[in-house]
């Protein structure tokens, strides 16, 4: 069952031990403002799968992230969102996987659902027919010497 938040309240997502965004709902409206975003525009069209998947979520994550905590500049300062922040932030290879898998994957769950063989019945064979023919008579085996 699709179930629908109908409060569009941002949440806050843990991206690691001690770091925390607070990010917008992932809608439709952001994925096309993020699809028509002039970084991911820009991406040339002989780039690879990864280096489009890094700008997408930059440009993603500039338009979703509205406050974040444990996160500081180079001298242990805590420091506000800001697109270059973000961009950094993202950098971090783990902070980019955690991002990927709670926030844009959970979107993109739908699309997945689609495309997916519907259950069978309960019990490891129910709803499978059998394809063989049974053996006529039992195989013989090789003698030893």
């Amino acid at each position: 069952m699709l179930t629908l938040d109908l409060t569009n309240a941002p949440r806050w997502h843990d991206l690691a031990p001690g770091v925390r965004v607070q990010l917008r709902p992932l809608t439709t409206a952001l994925m096309v403002a993020t699809r028509s975003d002039p970084a991911v525009e820009a991406v040339p069209e002989e780039a690879s799968d990864e280096e489009r998947a890094v700008a997408f979520a930059k440009a993603l994550a500039r338009r979703a992230v509205l406050a974040w905590e444990g996160i500081g500049d180079a001298d242990g300062n805590a420091i506000d969102p800001s697109p270059e922040a973000i961009d950094a932030l993202l950098d971090v290879w783990p902070i980019f996987e955690a991002f990927q898998l709670t926030y844009v994957s959970k979107g993109l769950l739908l699309e997945q659902e689609k495309n997916v063989s519907a259950l069978s019945p309960n019990g490891p064979s129910a709803g499978a027919s059998d394809t063989a023919k049974p053996a006529r008579k039992p195989a013989r085996t090789a003698r030893r010497g």
